[in-house]
């Protein structure tokens, strides 16, 4: 029996204060002034869950813990359900819109 659908990609607002980590600025090398920085992930669990845990630290993304300010629903919640495969398929794909449009993007 096949499961539902249950994996989600999510968005994460960083702070500005992540363009000072210099990994983060080579990533990034066509950001522009004023976009926000995102950290963009997937998970099994509800985006509300996934940004708790790494603001606690578990299993955490280190931007995402330091400089993660809020969940940006609009860039994914029209996405969300759908399957693994999709789920990963579209964390690449929306990271790669995102960074064409001039945002500073970190993805896992």
């Amino acid at each position: 029996m096949a499961r539902r659908p249950h994996h989600s990609v999510y968005v994460v607002e960083l702070s500005k204060a992540v363009l000072d980590e210099p990994r983060f600025r080579k990533s990034n090398p066509d950001y522009r002034a004023g976009k926000p920085c995102v950290y963009v992930g997937m998970t099994g669990l509800s985006p509300d869950v996934r940004l708790d845990k790494h603001k606690a630290g578990i299993q955490a993304n280190r931007f995402v813990q330091q400089y993660g300010l809020r969940l940006l629903p609009h860039l994914y919640e029209p996405y969300n359900p759908m399957r693994y495969d999709e789920a990963r398929d579209m964390e690449v794909e929306i990271a790669i819109d995102l960074r064409e449009g001039g945002y500073g993007v970190w993805q896992a």
